[in-house]
């Protein structure tokens, strides 16, 4: 584990102060509570407690809940993007790749990873959200990565044998679904990372220092 998990008593008070400011459709006021909690218990252990807990209890039914939902997202977006960045300083990508699945819209994930990698000491390049496969496939010619992570919130952006052939068409990099939408099963060479931890595992796994500069892929276009 990069952290420990938070004590049950802490998991309750913040989720009470992040309830509190979200119902008050204080987004800056879930940021700051957000930042003062990463730096107690690290991200992984905030994210994984905290954060999608909280998101998934709002339904997003009634009005009130979406209201309350957007303030939450915006407010956790905020905190993880400013956490730990450091203006005219930019950290190794050591060779990863963040993107969302196609047409995924949902981009929290792949926020919460790069800060958590940034707790590390370690930098990426994160594409955003509802990346087309083609041009992920452009990405990686250009940027030439060694780990690449798609992330997909729901069954309707996870398809596997999508993330399976562009695995394929790339046998040097290491290439893994996160999120909850990989319902289907993984087929080699593709990986499933279950939990925030796991993907900052697989993405320190890369060798820091060091791009892939030199891995020259083959002309196979994605299909």
């Amino acid at each position: 584990m990069l952290t420990d998990p938070m004590p049950a008593e802490a998991v309750e008070i913040a989720h009470k102060q992040v309830s509190l400011a979200a119902e008050d459709l204080d987004a800056n006021g879930v940021a700051s509570v957000l930042l003062e909690l990463v730096e107690a218990w690290g991200v992984p252990a905030v994210w994984e407690q905290v954060c999608r807990l909280l998101l998934a209890r709002l339904s997003g039914r009634t009005a009130a809940e979406i209201v309350v939902e957007h303030a939450l997202f915006e407010g956790i977006r905020v905190g993880l993007d400013a956490y730990r960045r450091e203006p005219g300083r930019s950290l190794p990508t050591g060779g990863v790749l963040l993107a969302g699945a196609e047409k995924e819209a949902h981009s929290l994930g792949l926020l919460a990873l790069a800060a958590a990698l940034r707790e590390q000491g370690r930098g990426c390049l994160n594409l955003g959200p509802a990346l087309p496969w083609s041009a992920l496939t452009r990405a990686v010619y250009r940027a030439r990565p060694r780990t690449v992570v798609i992330w997909s919130q729901t069954p309707l952006t996870g398809r596997a044998y999508r993330l399976v052939r562009f695995a394929r068409d790339f046998p040097l990099l290491r290439v893994y679904g996160a999120g909850p939408g990989w319902i289907e099963p993984l087929g080699g060479p593709a990986v499933r990372l279950g939990t925030l931890t796991e993907a900052v595992n697989a993405c320190l796994a890369v060798v820091p220092g060091r791009d892939a500069h030199h891995i020259r892929y083959g002309s196979v276009p994605y299909r």
